[in-house]
This record gives structure tokens, C-alpha cells and sequence, in this order.
């Protein structure tokens, strides 16, 4: 079992702009990460198994649904502490961070902001303390990048709703109790639906053999005639406005996210590069090896400041969804170059489970692509400069 040395970078000494709650909550999920993540997390990406015990230690340390107020039994954060706490997670793993982040945004966040009293009282503080788990159904085989295209539908049966249809890249499907589905109803209108594991015709089979996110669980919703309740809608928001709501919280955990991986991979090459002789000294006397953890350093410190911004305009609700895209977009990009110039600096070992580093690299695979890919972010800046959509 390793130990798990990481010393967080803060070169620009960013914690003088945090609040001592910030710094609270980000120390707690921090020790929760190394005591409880760490020692377990590269056997179980070995094994391709989500370690199901971590749940119950998520929803103490408040990651599920940190900004929802307490009297649904959130913790009433800030997004500065909601970003923290995806850092931290994601510092461990992209997997576990995937498993809170579905949860917070694309669970809790709907059903709270688009959900009745009934459903909020219903559905949150069960979510909040891990007793129901969620996941979110908008991706599907045929349109992933243009979810405007969904072929899911429902059908209004007088006493209930028809739905039919299937989602596929869905993180916690296989063991979710709830899922968040969008359809379109009989006018081509985009809504929300709560469907609860039981109801008759709704499984959720297992992706297998992925080479990214191996500790996390990866499956997909099927809709074959399944009856939902009709006060299972989500009422006070439809359109593809909705789902793109959810997905502008859950693009802000991951450039947040992203940090923690980065960091992680740079600290373990720094320490090993101190620690690694070749030639008579530590590679780290090196030109080629400075210039690496040097860039390393220079690119974490800017995505700090960057999502710092983002989540003070976030506080504010100034943020815009073009702003988010961009650090989502800045910061993924960032982590995956990190990862995969802290290899280098650990040679063949690199590729090894005894460090975390190419485990971070796969992960992040999936998180350039996922919440919007590489691309599509760059063409949503790309619009929101010049006012002209280039993916229409």
C-alpha cells in the first residue's frame, strides 16, 4: 500500500484570496482523499472496479451537492468550495470526482433548480447523504455533441408518460437508484424526467474494457416502454437550455478538477526527479528536466487563478457559459500535458501503477471528451467572440 505524499502547489500563494471556510474544506477533503482514496485507487483501476465503499465517505465530506442549501440537506457552500472539493477528489481520482460531480451537477443540481417542492423534498437529502445515488441521461449513440438531435422520446398516456429510448457514456448508471432523463415529448420539446431504478422496462447495462476511468462506473439507460409518473417531470425548465444549465456546473467542477489531477502528477515527478540519479545527480539538475517542471508549475499556477476568477463571477452569477468552456476547455488541455510530460521524467517507470501518473493520463482522455469535447469548446468561444455558430 503506498503512501501518499503530495504537498500542494501554490506558487502565487493563492490561498491569501480564500476564505478560512475555503481552506477548511478543501484540508478536510484533502486528508479524506489520502486516507481513503489514495491507498486503494490504483488497485482498483487495475481491476477496472468502482470501490462502492467511497460513497459513504463522498457524502460526509459534503461532495454531494456542496452549493445546495442545508434545508435540503446540502451543505450551502460556495462554487469556490464546490470547486475545492472537486479538486481535492480529482487530485485522488477523475473517476471519483466523475461519481460527485454527476451527482452535485447533473442530479441535485436539476431536481433543485428545475424540480417541485415535492421532488426537492423528495429526492435531495436523500442524494445529499449518499442514501439514493443519481446519474444523468442526455448523450446518446447517435448524437453526442448535438444533444439537440436526441431521439429519446416520451409520449403523454393521459395517467402517466411513455418513455422510450437510450442514453450511452453514463457515469454511475450501472448502480445508480435514480437517473435524470432528457427526452423530447410529442411537440419536440426537450424536458427532464426523474426515473427511478424498478420501473419496469428501465436497465442499465455495464460498459466494459475501457482503458480511461477504470474506477468508475460506465454504463447506459435503456427505455423500453417505461411508464413514469407523471409528477416525475421536472417542470420549471425545458428546452436544451435545461441539460446545457446542469452541464455549465458540471464543465465548472472539471476545470477545477483538472487542477487536482495536474498538481498530483507534478508533485510526483518533482519529488522523483529530486530523488532519481543519473550521471553522478538528480535529474533534476537537469536543463531539460527544469524546463519541464518549470512549464508544469507555470501552467498550474494560471488555471488556479483562472477557475479562482470563475468562481468568484460564479458566486456573483455573472459567469457565462462561454467562460466556463473556456477553463473547462484551458484547464483539461493543461492537465493532460502535464501528465504526460511528468511520465517522461519518470521513464519507464512512468507507466507503472506504482505512481499515479499514467492513471491521471488515461482519465484524462476521457475528461477532454466528456461535458463537451476539445473541440466544440473551442467553437463555443469561437461564437461567443464573433457571433457566428460554426457547428450549425
Amino acid at each position: 500500500m503506498s503512501v501518499d505524499l503530495f504537498q500542494s502547489p501554490d506558487y502565487y500563494h493563492l490561498d491569501d484570496l480564500l476564505s478560512e471556510e475555503h481552506k477548511l474544506v478543501r484540508d478536510a477533503t484533502r486528508e479524506w482523499v489520502k486516507r481513503e482514496v489514495s491507498p486503494i485507487i490504483e488497485d482498483a483501476a487495475q481491476e477496472a472496479k468502482f470501490p462502492k465503499q467511497l460513497l459513504s465517505g463522498l457524502a460526509e465530506i459534503g461532495a454531494f451537492g456542496p452549493y445546495i442549501p442545508e434545508e435540503y440537506g446540502g451543505a450551502g457552500l460556495d462554487q469556490i468550495s464546490y470547486g475545492l472539493i472537486m479538486q481535492e477528489i480529482e487530485r485522488g481520482d477523475s473517476g471519483i470526482r466523475s461519481t460527485a460531480s454527476v451527482q452535485s451537477s447533473l442530479v441535485m443540481y436539476p431536481i433543485y433548480k428545475y424540480g417541485t417542492e415535492e421532488q426537492r423534498e423528495k429526492y435531495l437529502p436523500k442524494l445529499a447523504n449518499g442514501e439514493l445515488i443519481g446519474c444523468f441521461g442526455l448523450t446518446e449513440p447517435n448524437h453526442g455533441s448535438n444533444p439537440g438531435g436526441m431521439e429519446t422520446r416520451f409520449k403523454d398516456m393521459g395517467d402517466h408518460y411513455l418513455l422510450n429510448g437510450a442514453k450511452l457514456w453514463i457515469s454511475n448508471s450501472p448502480f445508480a437508484d435514480i437517473a435524470v432523463v432528457w427526452a423530447k415529448n410529442e411537440e419536440d420539446r426537450i424536458h427532464g424526467l426523474i426515473v427511478e431504478r424498478g420501473m419496469e422496462g428501465f436497465t442499465t447495462p455495464e460498459t466494459h474494457h475501457k482503458w480511461s476511468l477504470r474506477a468508475s462506473a460506465t454504463g447506459e439507460l435503456i427505455f423500453d416502454n417505461v411508464k413514469v409518473p407523471k409528477e416525475n417531470l421536472l417542470p420549471n425548465k425545458s428546452g436544451l437550455g435545461a441539460p446545457l444549465g446542469c452541464l455549465d456546473s458540471a464543465r465548472y467542477g472539471i476545470a477545477w478538477g483538472v487542477i487536482g489531477a495536474a498538481m498530483d502528477c507534478y508533485d510526483t515527478a518533482l519529488r522523483y526527479a529530486k530523488e532519481r540519479i543519473q550521471f553522478g545527480k538528480p535529474i533534476a539538475s537537469f536543463q531539460l528536466q527544469q524546463k519541464k517542471l518549470a512549464e508544469m508549475i507555470t501552467e498550474i499556477t494560471k488555471a488556479q487563478f483562472l477557475t479562482w476568477r470563475l468562481g468568484v463571477l460564479r458566486n456573483e452569477g455573472r459567469a457565462t457559459t462561454a467562460q466556463i468552456s473556456m477553463a473547462k476547455r484551458n484547464n483539461v488541455e493543461m492537465a493532460i500535458n502535464i501528465a504526460r510530460e511528468a511520465r517522461q521524467i519518470l521513464g519507464g517507470m512512468g507507466i507503472t501503477g506504482d505512481y499515479s501518473i499514467m492513471r491521471h493520463m488515461m482519465n484524462l482522455e476521457s475528461v477532454i471528451t466528456y461535458e463537451g469535447t476539445h473541440d466544440i469548446h473551442l467553437l463555443i468561444t469561437g461564437l461567443d467572440i464573433t457571433g457566428i455558430p460554426a457547428f450549425k
